[in-house]
């Protein structure tokens, strides 16, 4: 799952993924990153959720031959209105841009979140682009929705959020009701 604001290592090896990769970069636009409802990553196209982040790639390489590695980040949130299957596979979509959320500061009630997101800040730094906003409900709320081992179909629910309180105090429930570490 990419939401705005997040980082995502891409290993892509499949022809009809470098295809788009290439002309991503050679154009400079972004590509869509949905969670897919139906079927598999790799292989036959798959059926997504209509609800993805826009990536746009920041850095690639290329360590050996047939395997790019790149970082994606997240931009904006899109819904998809159309899609067809390319003869490779590819899906290609036409999509309307979602409207950006709500934000607002970190609640007092959703402290907990920030905190346990700064600890992981001060222990893996290099997982999140800057700027770190920790104040920020809808940064906060994005990164732990990305970090979190939530089932698939709940960080689905959380992206199609337009309210950046709303996901967080939604995440805070989740981790409130979580068993406690031993």
């Amino acid at each position: 799952m990419l939401f705005p604001g997040g980082r995502l290592p891409l290993r892509i090896f499949e022809a009809r993924y470098m295809d788009m990769a290439k002309a991503c970069l050679k154009d400079g636009t972004p590509f869509g990153v949905c969670l897919i409802r139906e079927g598999r990553e790799v292989g036959e196209p798959a059926v997504p959720f209509d609800v993805g982040t826009l990536a746009r790639i920041s850095a690639w390489d290329m360590p050996q031959l047939g395997v790019l590695q790149v970082v994606a980040l997240g931009e904006r949130r899109f819904r998809i209105r159309s899609r067809t299957v390319r003869a490779d596979g590819l899906l290609r979509g036409t999509v309307e841009l979602l409207p950006d959320e709500v934000d607002a500061a970190v609640p007092e009630r959703c402290v907990r979140c920030a905190r346990i997101l700064e600890r992981v800040l001060r222990e893996q730094p290099e997982l999140f682009e800057p700027p770190h906003r920790r104040d920020s409900a809808s940064w906060v709320g994005a990164r732990l929705a990305e970090l979190l081992p939530l089932d698939p179909g709940s960080k689905q629910a959380l992206l199609e959020l337009d309210d950046a309180v709303a996901r967080l105090e939604q995440i805070n429930s989740l981790i409130a009701a979580a068993p406690a570490a031993p």
